[in-house]
């Protein structure tokens, strides 16, 4: 909302729009998968691979990267504020910025798909089943590190941002993870040309769009509960960027 020459921006609005928006784009994405599958239109005038969750450099692609480069902004933003007040943990912010910088990269070139040969080589004979994506095993190695490295970060963390973020990383992880695992199986048995993989790959994106977005939404309330955030197009009178109150909590 602009008013008075300043910008107003609503953590509940932000949050809305996002969930609305995902929503659509999951809805669309069944709904491609059902013309392509139960009548027959493969296509459908270029719509159905446009809205596809698992294709490639489409728009759900495209969101999704927003999504994770969003959360990236907000973490480098908090890491400016630690940095500020010499707070002991401020490379911790700094470092997750990059993660998900780096994830906001993968999410549209597919990076980790280079790692599905060396993780084949690594498997050998036991690379089908939940490792027909071998590069899962690199996927699964990297969030056990960071669990590790972050266990005494995330005990510091005040009791409503561990809710928020452990919540947030427990949705993310079932569909990056879990449903992606489904899927490998799914797909050393039967490929990823049927109407059932199209559902598993629909769940799994839905879950990763929901975590990043549940994530997104408890690092604007850490930031409005913590600190005094605030954005404005004149240096007359401030604004907060997240206008809820502090005592206004995530929805």
């Amino acid at each position: 909302m602009i008013h008075d020459d300043k910008i107003w921006l609503s953590r509940r609005t932000i949050v809305r729009v996002l969930t609305a928006t995902a929503c659509f784009l999951l809805i669309a994405s069944i709904a491609g998968q059902v013309l392509k599958y139960g009548f027959g239109h493969k296509s459908a005038y270029g719509l159905t691979p446009l809205f596809y969750v698992d294709k490639e450099g489409n728009i759900p692609t495209f969101f999704s990267g927003i999504l994770l480069l969003l959360a990236s902004l907000l973490l480098a933003f908090i890491t400016v504020l630690k940095r500020a007040s010499q707070d002991a943990y401020s490379r911790h912010w700094a470092i997750l910025s990059l993660i998900l910088l780096y994830m906001a990269v993968d999410e549209t070139c597919h990076l980790h798909e280079m790692l599905h040969r060396p993780g084949k080589w690594m498997l050998g004979q036991h690379a089908h089943g939940i490792f027909t994506y071998a590069w899962i095993i690199f996927g699964i190695a990297m969030v056990a590190a960071v669990a590790l490295s972050y266990f005494k970060f995330f005990l510091r963390l005040p009791p409503q941002a561990q809710r928020q973020f452990f919540t947030a990383t427990a949705v993310f992880l079932s569909g990056a993870i879990g449903m992606e695992l489904v899927e490998s199986y799914y797909h050393g048995l039967y490929g990823d040309q049927t109407f059932l993989y199209s559902m598993f790959a629909t769940v799994e994106e839905g879950l990763e769009m929901a975590g990043v977005i549940i994530f997104n939404n408890a690092l604007m309330t850490y930031l409005i509960t913590h600190y005094n955030v605030s954005l404005s197009l004149n240096d007359s009178r401030k604004k907060s960027a997240f206008p809820d109150k502090p005592r206004d909590q995530a929805a």
